[in-house]
């Protein structure tokens, strides 16, 4: 994926603008399928009265559908209700630690580089890589534009994922995003799954090729981490884990109380603490 340019100064305006006024009516979300195309005739019109282009928007929406799929795993997130022991079970905790340890090894100067500019170890990184795609071996086969579509319809978090499929929408728009990309069932793209907003505020090219591609780049997936934990309030050599000035960082990653352990349990070991 590319990322050239954040939001333009005439997007932003446009969309304070409209918020400010009410210029565009929230499209209606809806509980079902039913309702979906309706919502996405309401949408286009709300996201072309904001200033989204409506060529763009055509091609979008000719191509989302409503994702059963993407209801499915939202809905049925058991695992972030186990324990702390049973959830580094069923995650694959110690094969993590094991192959974590080898990892930041095998790539020691990307991870020296990566602390020295963010001030993150390669602990909290690798824990995180290593939970959300096994290193990037398996980043999900959904259809992203639907599956972030899906869940600003869906009533549940339609505000919180009304945002995000604005920013996709912008990631469309600049090339950062194919119309076709495929990521995991809430919309996450890359090997550490970042959220459409996620990439347009904390992306960067961390291997200095001139792009982001958080897909195919190890060194940009784990740079954008970083430079997301440290744009949550990420200390240079603070302590990470719960109570320590870092662990609030890393709360931001994931709501769930037990991800969050996680991170900071694995993290520690692999970084020898």
């Amino acid at each position: 994926m590319r990322l050239s340019k954040f939001l333009s100064a005439a997007f932003l305006t446009a969309t304070m603008v409209s918020t400010a006024t009410g210029a565009a009516q929230a499209a209606q979300c809806g509980k079902t399928s039913a309702g979906f195309d309706a919502w996405k005739q309401e949408f286009k019109a709300e996201a072309a009265a904001r200033g989204i282009n409506p060529r763009l928007l055509d091609k979008v929406m000719a191509n989302v559908s409503y994702n059963n799929a993407t209801i499915r795993a939202d809905r049925g997130q058991k695992s972030f209700k186990l324990s702390f022991d049973q959830f580094m079970q069923k995650r694959g905790g110690t094969t993590i630690i094991s192959r974590g340890k080898s990892m930041k090894k095998g790539n020691a100067a990307l991870f020296a580089r990566i602390e020295q500019r963010y001030g993150v170890p390669a602990g909290p990184l690798i824990a995180i890589w290593g939970m959300e795609t096994g290193f990037g071996s398996y980043m999900g086969n959904e259809h992203t534009l639907s599956a972030v579509a899906t869940l600003a319809y869906d009533c549940r978090r339609s505000d919180y994922f009304t945002d995000q499929f604005y920013a996709a929408l912008q990631l469309a728009g600049n090339g950062t995003l194919a119309i076709t990309a495929r990521g995991a069932a809430h919309g996450e793209v890359g090997q550490t799954q970042f959220l459409p907003r996620n990439v347009a505020r904390f992306g960067v090219d961390g291997d200095g090729d001139g792009r982001i591609d958080l897909v195919r780049s190890r060194a940009d997936a784990l740079a954008s981490t970083a430079n997301f934990l440290r744009g949550n309030g990420w200390r240079a050599g603070a302590g990470y884990q719960p109570g320590q000035a870092n662990y609030g960082a890393l709360q931001q990653w994931n709501a769930a109380t037990v991800y969050q352990k996680a991170i900071a349990y694995i993290g520690a070991r692999i970084d020898g603490e």
